[in-house]
């Protein structure tokens, strides 16, 4: 088969060694000079190597023998260094590369053409191949459904002369705002050097009317102190925002995509040559399936690398986001930021720390357990795993940080699970405040079973709200399905939940003091039933929630134009009548278009606590019926970060938690101080045994 491969970086050359191998007429074409590249160095994973080592040994040798390698990250981080050990990483200068690729290419006969343009109309092959990166040209000709955006914040790539020996962070403070540096080794005299910080920051600083010389005489004068007398180095490092690209289709008639020219994942996680050189391997191997049929080989390779790539950009996508707010995280004990900082993706966990460095997951551990119970530290002390320390908060104290959500004949039975808070479920304050006919209000009968809870050590909270629209529906047969003879539903506005719900009415003024009296009185009957928290509903669409969201709030009085004013007068009187541990369950974020954003959310979770509330219970969409919550394990965790890190209130979070590894590195690394556990049932469980 002839193959055009248009575009001469690392994935480009590693296809065109791959299908000389196998047989294949290959070209590749490439506009700069053999020599010319974008940044430094170029960083390996172990999982990579391996796949380089299987797909073409003679590269694999070649490459290893020329890597820098190291097994420490360190964290510079308000005047200390901390550093984790038992990472492993390999990297190699990028112009090293991009020759051994070269040569291995040219020796086994590819024609390989630099300095040349490229006209799409000049391509000519029976598979055409873009590896020409995120700007592709190639791509441009054709709908592959593309999309290119700005991710992350402003950076510049330099090198320097300081030879390090582990992948380095450094967090710097100054009067403009933050920058933070990502610097490796890549090879015996020099490292890699990215500065970084917000566009806010960058344009305070004067960065964005700065020449490449003046920029980079900046950088070095602000890490004086951790460059000593080595010096930066540019490679025409000017300041840019990072391409997030993203492909629907990465293959159109016999074109397809590979490497930045299909996808794009933040450096901050440096994943960039490692996806394009594995696209490579992954479309060779296509190829081989089906060698006489191009059609069948892309949507095989297409089919393989998408949700792998889909994955890789969620994390990329996490950890940009990160170091755009981490900022917020300066408030952090110096331990518990490394944390913060090794977990941000999500691909590293308190149990892999674990396996990785023992010694600072006991640190760790130790600070955790010594500042739950106000003990001081003691060096080398056992302590327990995170989950397991008591959290004091509101008056209450809790024997450990993991709470159940439960319906009312399960509160026991989850509370002699081990568990620190039980919470019930939905529980009306009043009758025509029921979701469903089904559903409980406060009453006599809740006292025996709240004795029950307290007798196995554990707390226990109600959940009082108003369902508002999102009432009078039927308990089975789907959510959200209305009665056919219902009550009357209130809301901010007259906006049904679904088409097929009744329309509420308006709240009017008299509506509003009944419905805070009844959330008054409910806390009354909480109080004498013996709860230990009342957690206020301020969530998922309902009554109070209706008030926050402009999707559901279109008044045009004073309600409308401050949508926290009845809500937070339901708050004031609740606080005003509970003496206990006050907690809101909130919902942070809409996940619909034109709906509350994350920033608004915070402000929300900000405002509740200056009103008296302890706890914010992070919560998001279900606002409409076409919110699009974006539901995977842990969905919530960087919601419930942002919260508690930018409003300073403590929250409790779910979202999928259902392993004790989870709870663990949520804690630990101050995204949450609660966890809402899920875990699946056991064999027992399921037997009813």
């Amino acid at each position: 088969m002839r193959v055009s491969i248009v575009g001469g970086g690392p994935s480009g050359l590693y296809l065109a060694i791959l299908l000389r191998k196998t047989g294949h007429e290959v070209s590749v074409v490439e506009r700069n000079a053999p020599d010319a590249t974008f940044g430094w160095g170029v960083v390996f994973s172990e999982e990579t190597l391996g796949a380089l080592r299987d797909a073409d040994y003679p590269t694999y040798l070649e490459i290893t023998d020329s890597f820098a390698r190291w097994t420490s990250i360190d964290i510079n981080y308000r005047g200390r260094v901390l550093r984790s050990s038992g990472h492993t990483f390999s990297a190699i200068r990028r112009t090293h590369l991009l020759a051994i690729l070269q040569r291995r290419a040219r020796s086994l006969g590819a024609s390989l053409t630099f300095r040349q343009e490229v006209s799409p109309s000049d391509v000519d092959g029976e598979l055409v191949v873009a590896a020409d990166g995120a700007n592709s040209i190639l791509r441009r000709q054709f709908d592959f459904g593309s999309s290119s955006v700005p991710q992350g914040c402003k950076y510049v790539w330099f090198g320097t002369d300081l030879v390090l020996d582990a992948f380095t962070f450094v967090f710097k403070e100054t009067e403009h705002g933050l920058f933070q540096v990502h610097a490796y080794p890549f090879d015996e005299h020099t490292s890699t050097w990215i500065v970084e910080t917000t566009e806010r920051t960058w344009r305070r600083a004067g960065l964005d009317t700065m020449s490449e010389e003046d920029s980079m005489a900046f950088c070095q004068s602000l890490f004086a102190a951790e460059l000593g007398d080595r010096r930066l180095m540019s490679n025409k490092s000017v300041w840019l925002d990072f391409p997030l690209v993203r492909n629907e289709h990465w293959h159109h008639g016999n074109v397809v995509l590979i490497g930045d020219a299909a996808h794009t994942a933040h450096f901050s996680i440096g994943s960039g040559t490692k996806l394009a050189m594995e696209d490579a391997i992954a479309l060779a191997n296509a190829l081989e399936r089906y060698p006489s049929a191009v059609e069948p080989a892309l949507v095989d390779y297409e089919l393989e690398r998408q949700p792998v790539v889909e994955r890789f950009q969620q994390a990329a996508g996490d950890s940009a986001a990160y170091f755009g707010r981490v900022a917020n995280y300066l408030g952090l004990a110096p331990i518990q930021f490394a944390a913060n900082l090794l977990t941000r993706s999500g691909r590293i966990s308190h149990a892999n720390l674990m396996q990785r460095d023992p010694k600072f997951v006991r640190v760790l551990d130790s600070w955790f357990a010594a500042s739950a119970t106000g003990t001081p530290l003691v060096p080398g002390a056992v302590a327990p795993p995170p989950m397991f320390a008591p959290f004091t908060v509101g008056g209450v104290t809790m024997r450990n940080r993991v709470v159940r959500s439960v319906s009312t004949p399960d509160l026991p039975q989850a509370a002699r699970a081990g568990t620190g808070l039980v919470l019930t479920g939905f529980v009306a304050v009043a009758e025509d405040g029921r979701t469903t006919p089904d559903c409980p209000v406060l009453d006599d009968s809740w006292a025996p079973v709240v004795k029950e809870v307290h007798d196995t050590g554990a707390l226990v909270g109600v959940r009082l709200g108003h369902a508002g629209r999102r009432g009078a529906t039927r308990a089975t047969g789907g959510a959200d399905v209305p009665l056919r003879d219902g009550w009357p539903l209130l809301s901010a506005s007259p906006l049904p939940y679904t088409p097929f719900s009744a329309v509420p009415a308006e709240m009017t003024e008299a509506d509003m003091a009944r419905v805070r009296d009844a959330f008054v009185a409910a806390a009354g009957r909480a109080r004498e039933a013996g709860f230990d928290v009342l957690e206020l509903d301020l969530a998922d669409g309902h009554l109070l929630a209706s008030f926050l969201s402009p999707l559901t709030n279109r008044r045009d009085d004073e309600y409308g134009t401050e949508p926290l004013r009845f809500p937070l007068s339901v708050v004031d009187v609740v606080r005003a009548a509970w003496p206990g541990l006050l907690v809101a369950r909130l919902t942070v974020t809409d996940w619909a278009r034109g709906g509350l954003s994350v920033d608004q959310g915070v402000a929300h979770a900000r405002a509740l606590a200056d009103h008296g509330v302890d706890l914010v219970h992070v919560r998001a969409g279900h606002t409409t019926a076409t919110s699009r919550p974006e539901y995977r394990r842990g969905y919530l965790t960087t919601l419930s970060d942002r919260v508690r890190n930018e409003a300073n209130v403590p929250t409790l979070v779910g979202g999928y938690l259902t392993t004790p590894d989870e709870v663990n590195t949520v804690v630990a690394a101050g995204r949450a101080d609660l966890c809402l556990f899920d875990p699946p049932p056991t064999p027992l469980e399921e037997v009813g045994a």
